[in-house]
C-alpha cells in the first residue's frame, strides 16, 4: 500500500502542470500516510529545474555506490533526470525495505522484477505504476492463486461459532501482534495457509477487511476459545484430534 501510493505520487510529480518535479530532500521522514495515501509533508525542497547540459557526459545521475548515464536533449536538458532521481530514491528508501516482504509467494517474482527494474532504472515512472497496478489486480482478484487440489474439503465447517482472536500462536506477517491474523482471498486459500503451518488446527474468516477489500482470517492451534456467533463459521482440520473429538 505504501509503495503503490508513493508511485502514484511520483507519477503525479513527473506529469505535474508545472513540469517534472524532483524532491531534493527525499527521506522517509518527508512523507506521512493520510487516509491510506502517502503525502509529502514539506515541499520547500521541491524543484522543477532540470540539469542543463551540452553533451551526454554532462548528464550522469550519481548516487552512493551507483551512477546512471542519461541523455542530453536537444533543448540542452538532461532527459528525465527529475523523474529518475525520484524513482531511484523510492527504490533506495522504500522498495528495498518493503517489497520483498509480506506478499504471497506467487506474487513475489513480480515484485522482484519491479525491484530490479527500478534499481537499475530500466523502468520509468509510467512502467513502474503499470507494474504495480498489475500486481494489485492479481492480488485483489485472486488470479495469482495456482490451481491445486481443493484443500477446504479436508476441513469440517462448524456454523454458529467463532474463535476468540489472540492469545494462541503468532505468525508473520500477522495483522495482530496477539495471534495469527492474515489476509486471504478465500476460505480455500486460508485452508492452504493453515496446512502450511504446523501449529494450525482451525481458522475463521473474520468480518475485518484490508485496504484492498480482502478479508482477514484468524488461525488457531486449538478450539478452547470458541464462542457463539450466528454469523460465523469455524473451519477445523478433520485430521486434528480436536476435530475428531468434535
Amino acid at each position: 500500500q505504501i509503495c503503490l501510493s508513493l508511485v502514484k505520487l511520483l507519477f503525479y510529480l513527473a506529469h505535474s502542470p508545472l513540469g517534472s518535479i524532483v524532491l531534493l530532500d527525499f527521506q522517509p521522514r518527508q512523507f506521512v500516510m493520510v487516509d491510506g495515501n502517502l503525502k509529502v509533508t514539506d515541499m520547500d525542497d521541491a524543484s522543477t529545474e532540470e540539469l542543463s547540459c551540452k553533451k551526454d557526459n554532462d548528464c550522469t545521475l550519481d548516487f552512493p555506490m551507483k551512477s546512471f548515464p542519461l541523455k542530453c536533449s536537444a533543448m540542452g536538458k538532461c532527459e528525465g533526470i527529475n523523474e529518475k532521481k525520484n524513482l531511484f530514491n523510492a527504490y533506495r528508501y522504500f522498495f528495498t525495505y518493503l517489497l520483498p516482504h509480506s506478499a504471497p509467494p506467487a506474487l513475489r517474482p513480480f515484485l522482484t522484477d519491479i525491484l530490479n527494474a527500478t534499481g537499475d532504472l530500466r523502468y520509468g515512472i509510467n512502467e513502474t505504476l503499470k507494474a504495480f497496478e498489475k500486481v494489485l489486480h492479481l492480488y485483489k482478484s485472486g488470479l495469482y492463486l495456482q490451481k491445486r487440489p481443493l484443500i477446504l474439503k479436508d476441513y469440517i465447517s462448524v456454523k454458529g461459532f467463532r474463535i476468540v482472536e489472540g492469545g494462541d500462536y503468532k505468525c508473520w506477517p500477522s495483522y495482530s501482534y496477539l495471534g495469527c491474523l492474515l489476509s486471504v482471498h478465500s476460505a480455500e486459500e486460508a485452508a492452504a495457509i493453515c496446512n502450511s503451518q504446523s501449529r494450525c488446527q482451525s481458522f475463521i474468516i473474520t468480518q475485518q477487511r484490508t485496504w484492498t477489500g480482502r478479508p482477514l482470517a484468524s488461525f488457531q492451534s486449538s478450539l478452547t476459545n470458541l464462542i457463539p456467533d450466528a454469523n460465523a463459521v469455524v473451519y477445523i482440520k478433520q485430521s486434528s484430534s480436536s476435530g475428531e473429538r468434535l
